[in-house]
């Protein structure tokens, strides 16, 4: 059992809850604190829905502003975290920002030359980043052939690493449902993987 994994999810909790209990006062310095916990995990997920750096810069800006602005018009009850409300406006904002410029662009996991995107994670472990690197290719290439829900819960799940219950609240279904979803999107993806060619 690795304690100090144990011991810093505890203090991870910890430490979001005093910030959720902030924010519900409408506490200024807790947002702030929000702010830089959840930035990354925030960008991450917008840019794998946008394929622009610029883009997600401003998004990202965006729904911490929209959450905000949530904050003081609205109780922040209805949501058990502050994870799951900011990646719920995030999910609204990436929606209205393709409807507002209605050209659906795919995800562009790479650069100008053609070179895969490095987006690095700070939180990984080298033995557990290794592991993903070895499959990584393969699997950012299959997630581009899924539908969009799919890539969406895959992503959310495992990239960004929400539970059932905050992926849940950020997509309007019940957790029943998700799982379900989650579920036929991870056998739709290995049998992408299973298939390299398409055959």
């Amino acid at each position: 059992m690795d304690f100090n994994k144990i011991q810093n999810t505890f203090t991870k909790k910890r430490q979001e809850n005093k910030i959720l209990a902030g924010t519900k006062k409408k506490d200024k310095d807790a947002f702030i604190q929000a702010y830089d916990l959840y930035v990354d995990q925030i960008f991450r997920f917008v840019y794998f829905k946008v394929g622009n750096r610029e883009e997600a810069n401003d998004l990202t800006s965006i729904v911490f502003l929209k959450t905000w602005n949530y904050i003081q018009d609205s109780s922040v009850e209805d949501f058990k975290t502050l994870k799951s409300l900011l990646y719920k406006i995030a999910r609204t904002s990436i929606i209205d920002y393709y409807r507002k410029n209605s050209n659906f662009n795919k995800v562009a996991l790479e650069n100008k030359e053609g070179e895969p995107v490095d987006i690095k994670d700070e939180k990984q472990d080298i033995a557990r980043q290794a592991e993903i690197n070895s499959d990584f290719g393969i699997i950012e290439q299959k997630l581009k052939e899924l539908k969009d829900e799919y890539r969406e819960i895959i992503v959310l799940k495992f990239i960004d690493e929400l539970s059932i219950k905050e992926i849940a609240a950020v997509l309007d279904k019940p957790k029943n449902n998700v799982r379900v979803l989650l579920h036929r999107a991870l056998k739709a993806l290995r049998e992408l993987m299973d298939n390299p060619d398409g055959k």
